[in-house]
This record gives C-alpha cells, structure tokens and sequence, in this order.
C-alpha cells in the first residue's frame, strides 16, 4: 500500500475514523477525506443537545489532519462515479480505493421548516430560540425528543406532533413508549399523537383534521434517508431505500469500493437479516472495520447495535436488537426514575433498554454480546444483578 491513493468521500465520523484508522494501521499512500461541508470532521450527537442549548459551540473532533498526513477537501459535494474517479462539483479526485461515507440527508416537509442534521442547522436553530418562542416539531422520535427538551429549557413553547399513535414508533413497542408519553407532559410539552401535517404555512402549521397551529418556528424529524442520489448510474448496488448493499466485510458490488456509517446495508449474522444502522457506534465501528479490510483483515463486520439518547433529564440506553416475538420482561417500573427492559428470544438476551440504569446497561451489554442464556424469573427482579441471574443458569 505504498503508493495506493485512499480516498473516503464523507467527511463525518465513519469517514474521520476510517482515515485514522488507516494512518494508525500503517497505510502509507495518500489518503484523501472529501466532505461536502466546508467544517473540519465534528461530531453530530451533541448538535441536538449541547450544541442547541448553546452550552458548547462547536464539536470539532480535537486531531490534527496535518500530522496525520490526510489531505481533506472540503466543501466538495459528490455528483458521480466511475472507475478510479470520483465526480465532484469541484472537479474529478482520482482514486485506487474509495470508502462511500456519505451518512444520511433529513426527510423533510414543504414549506418554511428546518431539519437538525449538520453543525450548521443546530447553530441556525438555536438562534431562533427565546422564551416565549412557538416552536412545533415534527416527529416524536429521537431527535425531536431531544430538541423538545433543548427547546423547553430556554423557554420555548413546545408542541410535538407525530402521526403515529406512540413516539418513537417503529423503534420500539408500545408498551415502553407509553411511560415516554408522560415525560413530555412532565417536561411541559404538548405531545400530539396521530397528528398528521396537511400543509406548513407562514406562521402556522396545518393538520390533517383541519387544526392549525401557531408557529414561530418549525423543525422537522421524521428521519433521514441514505445520502446517496449522487451514485445515480454508477452501477453501483442500492437497496429500495437508497442504502449502498455491502457484504458482510462492507465491500460493494463495485471493485475497490468500500462503504461504511449510515449509508450501507449490510448483512447481519447475529440479526438473521440484512440491516442499516443509523447510530455513531456503528459510524465509528465501520470507518474503523473499513479500514482494517483496506489493510488486509479478512474479518466480518458485524456488532452489537448501541444508542443512547439524552431527554427530559434521563439517559436513554439500548443495546441489540428485538424482534417481533421476542420475550419483554421488566425489570422495575417505569413509574421509578430508573428501569430496564429486557428482550429474551429463545432464553438468551437479545437486547436491552435501560432509563437511568447504567449498571444494568454495562451487565446486559455483555450478556447481549454473548447471547447468553439467562434465567427469566431472576433476570426480573430488580434486586438481582443481571450477572447473577446469568449464574443461576450456568449452575442448573
């Protein structure tokens, strides 16, 4: 890999991370980070938290490209590809390897609405926040979740509208959203579910049953799709949803192209199905097993999902990932300011939420990766560490 040119198009974590990972690796040939913003490599999870509260300007990661010797272009969006060249509105950048770290573009609505995805985007909202300020959000997942709770602590009118009946919808079952519902009204938020969006207008915003609402300011986060548009005609592999189809290693159909964060779909052996993760422990799993593979590893790429998130003063955990069928068991109640839900398919662990429970998070992180067998009936009860009630079962 003397002279081979490295070039990662993505300027976000997987792309930061699969450049580092390269130097500490050993690759010694250019390596070159493309990224359509004109800011150095940041990180996104504190846009929605400390960035937009204003107690943190910026989240620029603290390294210096210099030194590492990787060249970035920044400011460059993406327009093509061909063999050996990547198409920018900048110009052609040539390439012997190339990793597509695109991430993800915000689904939005039509009208005067602003999503939360870039450093730019949370500056720009939060200087629209005030006291007094009507702001509705579109979506009750996450995000919005987390932009309520930024929003009510500077003052802010906040309503949350979601077409579903439950937040995060989807993501979850409705039996764990349902305690969510009462943090907003906890919060002072008016959460309005099964409200549908007819139309954004100047200073309102318009429902399906006919009910406007006052709006000084509109955010939208209803999700994101694959950043991907610009590999139109490429010949390069997408899924229904825009995804780049990797295999398990998250090489493409393409010879020397690599994909890696929230823009690959690959397959998962410990899901049984194809999956697309959109979450920065997988963004800074796969940059870094990206460049392994470009080093010459042979591994299969395939973790144990994780995401938190940080709303109406709790820390939200959850690790692996459910399925229909799977066996929920509480652990406390989530009437009490701390709880864990456990997920059980076939008597071993195969995910976790916890709210507020850090230790049994770190306990069932690791039985969730080992996919241990668990006993149910101590696994329940609060009182028992998660590790004990793995012991029970060896034992028997």
């Amino acid at each position: 890999m003397t002279d081979q040119r490295a070039v990662i198009i993505g300027a976000g974590l997987a792309g930061a991370q699969c450049a580092i990972g390269l130097r500490e690796g050993g690759w010694t040939g250019p390596v070159t980070l493309v990224g359509a913003e004109p800011h150095r490599p940041y990180d996104r999870p504190p846009l929605s938290k400390g960035v937009l509260s204003g107690e943190i300007e910026g989240t620029e990661f603290e390294l210096d490209w210099e030194r590492l010797d990787v060249e970035l272009l920044l400011g460059r969006t993406a327009t093509g590809l061909a063999p050996g060249e990547l198409a920018t509105d900048a110009g052609p950048v040539g390439y012997d390897h190339l990793v597509i770290a695109t991430g993800a573009a915000a689904v939005t609505l039509p009208g005067a609405v602003r999503a939360l995805r870039t450093v730019d985007d949370s500056r720009a909202i939060r200087a629209e926040l005030r006291p007094g300020l009507r702001l509705v959000l579109v979506g009750a997942g996450w995000i919005g979740a987390e932009t309520a709770t930024a929003a009510k602590a500077l003052g802010c009118e906040v309503t949350v509208l979601e077409a579903a009946a439950a937040p995060l919808a989807g993501a979850l079952p409705a039996e764990l959203t349902a305690p969510m519902v009462r943090w907003y009204a906890e919060a002072g938020v008016d959460l309005r579910l099964g409200a549908r969006v007819a139309a954004v207008e100047p200073g309102a915003v318009r429902l399906a049953d006919g009910t406007e609402l006052a709006a000084d300011l509109v955010v939208v986060g209803i999700g994101a799709r694959p950043d991907t548009r610009w590999l139109a005609g490429s010949g390069l592999e997408l899924d229904r949803t825009g995804a780049v189809l990797a295999d398990d290693r998250l090489r493409t159909s393409l010879p020397g192209v690599w994909a890696a964060g929230d823009c690959v779909s690959y397959p998962s052996a410990r899901s049984g199905e194809r999956i697309t993760v959109q979450h920065w422990d997988h963004a800074l799993r796969s940059g870094r097993a990206v460049a392994a593979g470009l080093l010459g590893a042979d591994q299969p790429y395939d973790p144990v999902p994780y995401f938190w998130s940080e709303q109406f003063g709790r820390m939200v955990q959850y690790v692996g990932r459910h399925r229909d069928g799977d066996e929920l068991l509480w652990r406390g109640s989530p009437d009490q300011p701390a709880w864990t839900a456990l997920w059980l398919r076939e008597g071993a662990l195969s995910a976790v939420l916890t709210v507020g429970s850090p230790r049994d998070f770190a306990q069932g992180r690791r039985l969730v990766e080992h996919g241990t067998l668990i006993d149910p009936a101590l696994a329940a009860d609060p009182a028992v560490p998660l590790k004990t009630a793995v012991g029970a079962v060896a034992a028997g």
